[in-house]
């Protein structure tokens, strides 16, 4: 059984890692930021929590990676877990190996902007890190229980049935950890109906009934759904045709513009950061305005969507980067939603800080919370699970190998 598990989570612009001690808070942790950027750089604290700044102008992933596991080289972990966006077929966590690295690679159209980062990831630590086990926890498991009516696209057959063409989901491990632990905080643990924000570069929206997930914002691929830091969301699907059409553009330069140079960054010509565009929107960015405003209403509107799938809605958690810490959206993206008989509270909305969790309603009507994700402490126990399986398959066959020779 593993005492330490290193948590790797890629993203598209930046690494999260974190080494956790069984029955224990962090006790390392890193974010390797903005990168590609001059301003790229890893924040996080040491084994004895003393703080780490350290800037790496224009790092990619790859240097990045090695930069920060260079940091815990010491501190060996007993195994690895990695987040994982798109598994293909793949849709409960696995040991890797070099056909689980196979398919992941082979899924990469489904996730463009994420699995390449997973890879890197893979690579680097099993580099430095050869004889421990290493686990693969992918997004799209969580919304497996989704019924075919959510999941199926209006297309035919023949697409789903022969090509696997249908909507997947993703961010499952944040929207898993948030819905268990928001709904525990509520006093209904994994009971009744939920509705869940995961807001931040990338973005999400669930619909959770008694801790299963009925539907959810994104598809076959994570571009799907909500406005993004520079995902584009839901869009025409015309469009390609339009824009191959009328501007030349073949599907990949398609495909780059709406994941890579859309949603914030495209709506508003200036960045891909929330706080970057509230403080330019207070100082009268009407384009940085614009896209606020895009942002919140499209989230309300896929909220109010979701809760078609819930016999009833008992509240809504807000969480990830944005939804922790802009008391500002979710004051705006909740005006959108006056129907929904929200009794929000101004006042404790606003005193909620940075990792601080809480309930930001005035005690009547569906519950608003703020719950801190923890993605990290969930890839550790489902990294836990998956190693404990093969160390328990491994002393049977054991065992059956030692009756077999007496």
């Amino acid at each position: 059984m593993p005492n330490s598990v290193l948590i790797i989570n890629c993203g598209s612009s930046s690494i999260k890692f974190a080494l956790l001690l069984k029955d224990q808070n962090f006790r390392i942790h890193g974010l390797a930021e903005n990168l590609g950027t001059p301003n790229a750089r890893i924040k996080g604290v040491t084994m004895g929590n003393e703080p780490v700044d350290i800037h790496i102008p224009n790092a990619d992933h790859k240097e990045a990676l090695e930069v920060g596991l260079s940091r815990i080289a010491n501190h060996k972990p007993d195994a690895i877990g990695h987040r994982i966006v798109h598994g293909g077929k793949l849709t409960q966590a696995e040991l890797i190996t070099d056909d689980i690295i196979d398919i992941i690679r082979a899924a990469t159209p489904l996730a463009p902007l994420h699995n390449p980062a997973h890879l890197v990831g893979i690579e680097a630590t099993r580099r430095l890190f050869p004889d421990l086990p290493q686990v693969a926890v992918f997004d799209t498991a969580f919304h497996q229980t989704m019924p075919a009516h959510a999941y199926r696209y209006a297309v035919p057959k023949y697409l789903y049935t022969e090509h696997n063409v249908r909507r997947y989901g993703f961010h499952g491990t944040s929207h898993a950890y948030v819905s268990e632990r928001g709904s525990e905080l509520a006093g209904s643990y994994k009971k009744g109906g939920w509705l869940t924000a995961h807001l931040g570069n990338g973005s999400s929206t669930c619909a959770i009934w008694n801790g299963q997930s009925i539907d959810t914002s994104m598809g076959l691929t994570p571009l799907e759904g909500l406005v993004m830091g520079t995902r584009s969301g839901d869009v025409d699907p015309s469009l390609h045709s339009f824009l191959a059409k009328n501007l030349g553009w073949d599907i990949y330069k398609i495909d780059k513009m709406l994941n890579s140079q859309s949603g914030l960054l495209g709506l508003s010509d200036l960045s891909n950061d929330m706080r970057t565009l509230i403080e330019a929107s207070e100082k009268g960015h009407e384009d940085a305005t614009l896209a606020i405003e895009v942002f919140c209403y499209r989230l309300a509107k896929s909220l109010a969507a979701l809760s078609c799938g819930l016999p009833r809605l008992d509240g809504l958690f807000f969480t990830g980067g944005i939804g922790e810490n802009s008391a500002f959206i979710r004051e705006k993206t909740l005006s959108y939603l006056p129907h929904f008989d929200f009794n929000f509270s101004k006042e404790k909305n606003d005193s909620l800080k940075r990792g601080t969790e809480g309930r930001i309603d005035a005690g009547t009507g569906p519950q608003i919370w703020v719950v801190p994700t923890d993605e990290e402490g969930r890839i550790a126990q489902e990294t836990t699970l998956v190693v404990n399986q093969k160390m328990s398959t491994s002393n049977v066959k054991k065992s059956q190998a030692e009756i077999t020779t007496a």
